[in-house]
Formats: structure tokens, sequence, C-alpha cells
């Protein structure tokens, strides 16, 4: 299938790798083609999505990119951009394919046709691949130092907690995106995993961490804070990682801070007292991860829009920090690269406005027409953050794109 849908300039798979959690993962679908779509920078996005979608009352699948951080809170960019999302962009699908455990539902002109085109399509022969040389946008020093400067704003009252990240690229590179993808995903499965392409550009996503999801009025969100290293061959130290997580000050204070910045997002939208936190520092393992998640949830106010609710908790908090929008003009001040769809949001919105929306992280963007590669790390720093124990947090996060690659 993912052969056979790479012949469409535009695509997205939504894939949970067979994920079977307590709050369920992405429903896996593919949208492939567009019969309609919309393309906006921050400025009027939310209303225009908004208008677009109470007009079609259909199924759209597309993304919401950081940039978007510039309409919510008059903030601005200036970091390069070299891969070129837009700040949001959703498309209606010519082709929308649901996979269940035992049933597939197509939904176009001819599904008979297309799935006949799917079982019997040959892919062409395997692209050849140029060498990949990956760079540092900055170095461990530049990365430490910057992390310092961000402990003397803490000490001052700036901020409380902030995301910083970094750029590792390559140029010049040609790439089969739907053989890095299954790579990747093969590699590191994730239950909010994607598979998305906008033209020339690419995103090759294993998120484990959702965003939003909305399912009647329910809200709910799911923000990791806190990280260990799986040792697979070594299940004494494999348990011993998890006892860290569950008994660290710093990574439980890092997660307790998401918990709270995401209730205050939802409280803005939802019915009074029905915001709560159904998990504290849930503890989730995954192939090269241990990892603390919460889960976060509330009941949408009836006199709001559902895009009301997307707005007002966007970019999601566990990709910023607290207060968010001083955060988020550090980042722009210390940051090297525009985090473009990177800390943004790959997802679908059904058509009585229910949607499910992850956290684009552990990506790799390609632009095919430039030969750019990127992808992006970081973590949360607090004033207790070790430096150099926060980089290799970061290399460990980098890890498993950085093996596939090579």
């Amino acid at each position: 299938m993912l052969n056979w849908v790479n012949r469409f300039s535009i695509f997205c798979l939504l894939d949970n790798r067979q994920y079977d959690l307590e709050t369920a993962a992405f429903e896996c679908m593919l949208g492939a083609g567009s019969k309609e779509s919309i393309t906006c920078v921050a400025g009027n996005a939310f209303e225009t999505l908004k208008q677009f979608h109470d007009k079609k009352k259909t199924w759209l699948m597309g993304h919401l990119g950081y940039g978007l951080k510039n309409e919510n809170e008059k903030l601005v960019s200036a970091h390069p951009d070299n891969i070129g999302f837009k700040d949001l962009q959703f498309f209606i699908p010519e082709i929308l394919i649901r996979l269940k455990k035992d049933v597939i539902a197509i939904s176009c002109s001819d599904p008979e046709r297309i799935f006949e085109e799917i079982n019997n399509f040959i892919p062409a022969a395997d692209l050849q691949q140029t060498k990949i040389k990956i760079q540092k946008r900055i170095s461990q020093d530049e990365y430490e130092a910057v992390i310092k400067k961000l402990q003397q704003h803490i000490l001052r009252g700036d901020c409380y907690e902030i995301n910083f990240c970094q750029e590792f690229f390559a140029e010049d590179i040609v790439i089969d995106p739907v053989m890095i993808y299954k790579r990747l995903t093969d590699f590191s499965p994730n239950p909010f995993s994607s598979l998305y392409r906008q033209d020339d550009k690419y995103c090759i996503c294993a998120s484990p961490e959702r965003y939003l999801k909305k399912s009647g009025d329910h809200l709910f969100s799911q923000p990791i804070k806190g990280t260990s290293r799986r040792d697979l061959k070594d299940s004494i130290k494999d348990e011993a990682a998890k006892t860290y997580l569950l008994q660290s000050a710093k990574e439980k204070s890092e997660n307790v801070m998401v918990v709270d910045l995401v209730r205050n997002d939802l409280s803005r939208v939802c019915t009074e007292g029905t915001v709560k936190v159904d998990e504290l520092f849930g503890l989730y393992s995954f192939p090269q991860v241990h990892q603390l998640i919460s889960t976060v949830s509330g009941r949408l106010r009836n006199d709001l829009h559902f895009v009301d609710a997307i707005k007002a908790t966007f970019p999601m908090g566990s990709m910023t920090g607290a207060p968010k929008k001083r955060v988020m003009e550090l980042i722009e001040q210390y940051e090297k690269t525009a985090r473009g769809l990177f800390s943004g949001a790959i997802g679908y919105i059904s058509p009585d406005g229910d949607f499910d929306f992850n956290v684009v992280i552990r990506s790799i963007f390609y632009n095919a027409d430039k030969k750019y590669l990127s992808f992006q790390t970081g973590g949360a720093i607090t004033f207790y953050s070790d430096t150099a124990e926060e980089y290799e947090e970061c290399l460990l996060k980098a890890e498993s794109i950085m093996k596939i690659l090579e």
C-alpha cells in the first residue's frame, strides 16, 4: 500500500503500529490524492480551517505547523526553513482507506478498482540512495552554553521550564521516503507514526505522543515528559531505568509542569469542573526508551467550535514549556533553525468534527527538490538540568534516526 500511494503528490498515512493501549492510539488510515485543500500561513489560519470544515463537512487530513504560534501569541519567526511546509495545510482525500483489525474500508468513486490496484501493484526498482553525511547545526559546547543561559532566565523568573532543540541535517542527498519510513517504524515502532507528503516535501514520523484528540465533546491530551534509555540485553538494567523515571524528582517535575500547562490550556475551552488528570506519571515502554506519559481530559464547552480547542492548546506544552508565550520567545532567540512542522501536529478531522493529532517528534523531514534532509531533537530544560546529561538525552532521541539513515 505504501509503495502504491507514493505515486500521489499528496497523501497522509496515520499508523498506530498495532499498539493496543488503554487509551486508543491513532486510528490507522490513509488519505491519498486531493479533491480540494487549504494552505495557510499564520494570520487567519484557524478561522480559515473552521470555515472550510463547516462548508465541506467531510474528512480532512493534514498538519498544523509550529509557526501557528505567531497567530496565537503575536510572535515572529526569522530562522531559515529548508524544508518548507506551510503553517497549516489540510486536504479532502480523493481516496480514504481505514484499516482495522479485520476490515479494510475504502471510500472513493470506485473502491473495488483501488483494492485491485493496491493488491496488484508492482513497486519500481529501489531508488539509488546517496550516502548520507549527518551534520550538526550546533556543537556540544554551544548546546551546553545555551542551556546555561536558559537556566539564568529560569533563575530570573522568566520561565520555569523550556524545551530547547537542535537540528541535524544533510545536504545534496537522494532518499526513498517510503523505504526510510519502513526502516524507521520497524526499528522504532510507535503508536502515533505517520508518513506524510505534500508535493516535494515529506515528513517521516515515528512519534510516541498524542497532542490532542476529540471524541464527541470529550477532549484529551497525553503529554510526554521523562525519558530513560532501555537496555534490552539486561533485564536488571532495564528495570533500573524504569525505577529511575518513577523516582526521579527532575523527570517527575518536568512532567508535572507540562501537565499543569495542559490543564490550563484545556480550562480555557472546557466546561468548568470537567478538566482532570486521568493518569499522572504513566510509565510506558517503547523499543528504545521508557517514558512518563500523563493523560489530561475535559469536556468542550457546547458554545465553542472544535477548532477553538485546537487554537487554545497549540503549540503543545510538551514542546514549548511554561509560561508558553515567554518560552516561545526564548526558543526563537536561542534556536538556530525554524521548527516548521517539527513540534507541530499531523492528523485527521472527521465530518462531525472529531479529530486526532500527534506531536511531530522523532521525525525526518525531506525536501526532494532541494535534496535536503533534516531532523531535530531536544529536551525540557529546568534549573536543575545537567548540561551534559541534556545533551546525551538529545543524542538518545536522535539515535534511532541516525541508525536507520546509516
